[in-house]
């Protein structure tokens, strides 16, 4: 069987989030099926997927990895290939660089444009893209924003399930990702940088980092923690302040 003929009843057949299928899909159109995509299932072994890898930046090969072992995943589990070429692949570790993001009082004293609402409203909120494009006025109520879908589905997990105090500047957002994401380019940071404003916002008025991790809708504290240690070039400098300060009362 043909790698094409089989994934596309791998597309029927796997258990995914829409979202993630929709990725899927790409990444195989795009890089694997030029590549893959007429051979035999068995016919495609490690040196042809290495090689292909390799030729990818590191965090699209890891990607293209998963996708791959998912496809012969589920080819032998139907039994129409013996064997899985990408078993003991490995790629690239990807390079992890510092996330840039805006405090709250840079990102209320610039001019967003079209989308000065729905900038400011996720910077307040942390929500995620998906997640408050889906939002609606019904789902503000009670002074909360009630966070219980995307705009691809169900919620990425049960913790993203949620409510968060509401602090105003609700517009509807677009439906597609490009236009508010150009915009926050043209400021140096990513739309998923807001959700860094808002968890930041919590860390300096002392908010918990428990409680940051339900606000956020991370099932991993890690996650709120990694966030919660990002430290400032002004917090430095006014540790600076409050030790000397500290030191001229007591001593």
């Amino acid at each position: 069987m043909l790698v094409n003929e089989w994934v596309d009843t791998v597309w029927n057949v796997v258990n995914v989030r829409p979202k993630t299928l929709h990725d899927y899909k790409r990444l195989y159109k795009r890089h694997l099926m030029p590549v893959i995509g007429s051979m035999s299932l068995d016919e495609v072994d490690v040196v042809v997927l290495q090689r292909k890898l390799i030729s990818l930046p590191p965090q699209t090969a890891r990607h293209c990895l998963m996708l791959v072992k998912t496809i012969y995943r589920e080819a032998k589990l139907y039994k129409v290939c013996s064997n899985n070429p990408a078993d003991g692949l490995r790629t690239a570790p990807i390079q992890i660089s510092e996330k840039k993001f805006l405090v709250w009082e840079d990102v209320d004293a610039r001019d967003w444009g079209r989308y000065n609402h729905q900038v400011r409203f996720l910077a307040l909120h942390g929500l995620r893209w998906s997640e408050a494009a889906a939002i609606t006025q019904a789902d503000i109520r009670d002074d909360f924003v009630f966070v219980s879908r995307t705009v691809n589905g169900p919620c990425k997990s049960k913790t993203s399930v949620r409510k968060v105090p509401y602090l105003g500047w609700f517009k509807p957002l677009p439906m597609t990702y490009k236009p508010m994401q150009k915009c926050a380019n043209k400021h140096g940071v990513t739309v998923h940088s807001f959700r860094r404003t808002y968890a930041y916002l919590l860390k300096t008025q002392g908010i918990h980092v428990t409680t940051a991790q339900k606000l956020l809708g991370h099932s991993d504290p890690m996650m709120t923690l990694r966030v919660y240690t990002s430290v400032l070039d002004s917090e430095i400098n006014d540790t600076g302040e409050k030790l000397k300060n500290y030191l001229l009362l007591n001593v």
